[in-house]
């Protein structure tokens, strides 16, 4: 394990934040940045202009996660700034300068999905986002406002919004500007050429006639216009005035040299085979079904706390076990519990606690497919890959069932309804829809067997399995598909799977995840950007980048 001062710990609470200002007025939450220059996650830079690193972006996560499940009233979340004449100037670059290549690309990665988390609650979740620019928006800043609803810009003549990571640092925005530009905001290829390189960006009617804004308003108007769209967005949703929210207790993790423990995941780590095993536990006793029973478990309901266990976890060991390259997955304990759990979350599908679970759910899911990690599933005797738990095998790179059909009690796997389509990927599509190219034939034959008990043999003749091994040749076959990967390139494998897990359909998070994985991996990593003369290293120094300019 890495040293205990490095480790990043991704659980916080209101009372800890330093960066971020919640307050709440009826249906609308305000989310206002107010970044400590001396509240870095690590020494040797501040954090100036609202600048920010990843523990801004830790507690932005939390925050979005207690506007979710602590305050159902709010349909529409301001997101602004405290300071003056400054919204957001972007990630820190002091801080990306100092920071090693595989910081920077988690920090992108989790940046990124804390982006997608607010689209993926407007879509689904009955929360609608407002950017409210009350001053100048550069990098990060505009990335964040892009993934807002609606983006309203102060027309003080002065503040503007800008993507100037090409002409200032060597780089490209790294948590999705240039796609959101096109693809979300349809700004013609042209003027976003023009805007990603101009360091000064685009203000006032420009910016709105180039639809990087939604409307400019006069500083004298400003609170009263963006109040109005907040309340108007409310309207539309679908969130609950009168209902009590449910807190979100601390999460209970109990680390070893070599383990990480909650209550229904554990991960034991091999660091001499560089893996980890993580086991998921079914609920220890009878799940909670009826709704009243459901809402007086809270955050303890099975479906929520393993969910928010899994999201700990997997930050955790992307962050900081950068070298653990091979994931296990294994399941455990009763099949029945995990089936009833899933029939509540259908039965009480259009309740905001039950909705809100369910997008927990999904983009916890949808974070273990964008982690650079190869992993395979064991379903084993005694695992209980059903349902949404058969989620983690239906992710899984691939995935060994032992053949123990002779035995008392055989390893066993059931396709549930909350398999075709309770938990879309980033592309929109189910895992079994992307596992079977949205093949008409292997997924109705899958639904006629929905709700079942699959052998092995069943569930290899139905493609819901990779290989399924008799227990004379299990360990054999295990291990040595382990040694295999452990010896392959990590770079090679990250592309690898990224291309592999996201074939076929593309969207807009597919298209910002492939660049993050590609473009911007091999740009960082550049002497442009990050040689002893690149723009990234030099800036704020007064010298000037030294360009290779040759193309290749």
């Amino acid at each position: 394990m890495s040293s205990t001062l490095n480790r990043v710990d991704f659980r916080t609470d209101p009372g800890q934040y330093r960066h971020w200002r919640l307050s709440f007025d009826g249906p609308v939450a305000t989310l206002a940045m107010d970044v400590a220059e001396d509240g870095g996650l690590r020494p040797g830079y501040k954090l100036k202009l609202n600048s920010y690193d990843l523990g801004v972006d830790i507690e932005l996560h939390d925050a979005l996660q207690r506007i979710r499940f602590e305050h159902p009233e709010v349909r529409t979340v301001v997101v602004t700034s405290m300071k003056e004449r400054i919204f957001c100037s972007g990630a820190n670059i002091f801080m990306l300068g100092l920071s090693s290549h595989a910081w920077k690309v988690n920090f992108c990665k989790f940046t990124n999905e804390t982006r997608n988390g607010i689209e993926d609650s407007s879509r689904h979740g009955g929360l609608k986002f407002i950017a409210a620019l009350n001053g100048a928006c550069a990098g990060g800043g505009y990335e964040l406002a892009l993934a807002c609803d609606e983006i309203l810009l102060i027309d003080d003549r002065s503040s503007s919004v800008a993507l100037p990571e090409v002409p200032l640092l060597g780089v490209l925005p790294g948590t999705g500007g240039l796609t959101r530009v096109t693809d979300k905001r349809h700004v013609r290829h042209d003027h976003a050429d023009i805007f990603c390189t101009l360091v000064e960006g685009v203000r006032g009617q420009r910016a709105k006639d180039w639809r990087l804004v939604d409307d400019v308003v006069k500083p004298a108007r400003f609170e009263e216009t963006v109040r109005e769209r907040a309340l108007a967005l409310a309207q539309g949703s679908n969130r609950p005035a009168g209902e009590p929210g449910v807190a979100l207790t601390p999460l209970q993790r109990t680390e070893g040299a070599d383990s990480l423990s909650y209550r229904y995941v554990d991960i034991r780590i091999d660091r001499e085979k560089r893996l980890a095993t993580w086991t998921l536990r079914a609920p220890e006793g009878d799940v909670q079904t009826e709704l009243a029973d459901i809402l007086a478990a809270g955050a303890a309901w099975w479906p929520l706390q393993m969910a928010r266990e899994l999201d700990d976890a997997i930050l955790s060991m992307r962050t900081n076990e950068l070298d653990i390259g091979t994931w296990v997955l294994k399941t455990a304990g009763d099949a029945g519990r995990v089936l009833a759990a899933d029939a509540a979350l259908e039965r009480h599908a259009d309740h905001w606690f039950v909705r809100e679970t369910a997008g927990m759910l999904r983009r916890t899911l949808a974070r273990l497919d964008v982690t650079s990690r190869s992993l395979f599933a064991l379903i084993e005797p005694g695992s209980c890959f059903v349902g949404t738990l058969l989620e983690l095998a239906l992710a899984a790179d691939r995935s060994y069932m032992l053949d123990n059909e002779d035995e008392s009690a055989p390893a066993q796997v059931v396709v549930g309804s909350r398999n075709f389509g309770a938990y879309p990927m980033v592309n929109g599509l189910s895992r079994l829809q992307r596992r079977f190219h949205e093949e008409a034939g292997p997924l109705e034959a899958l639904r006629a067997h929905a709700d079942q008990p699959l052998s092995a043999a069943d569930a290899l003749d139905l493609g819901l399995v990779t290989f399924a091994p008799d227990s004379i040749d299990w360990d054999d076959e295990v291990r040595m598909m382990l040694e295999e990967r452990r010896a392959l390139s990590p770079d090679a494998l990250t592309g690898l799977e990224a291309n592999l897990r996201f074939g076929g359909r593309e969207t807009m998070e597919t298209r910002i995840f492939g660049r993050l994985t590609a473009w911007q991996n091999w740009i960082f990593n550049r002497p442009n950007a990050a040689g002893d003369k690149g723009a990234l290293k030099l800036y704020g120094k007064g010298e000037q980048a030294a360009f290779d300019w040759n193309r290749v």
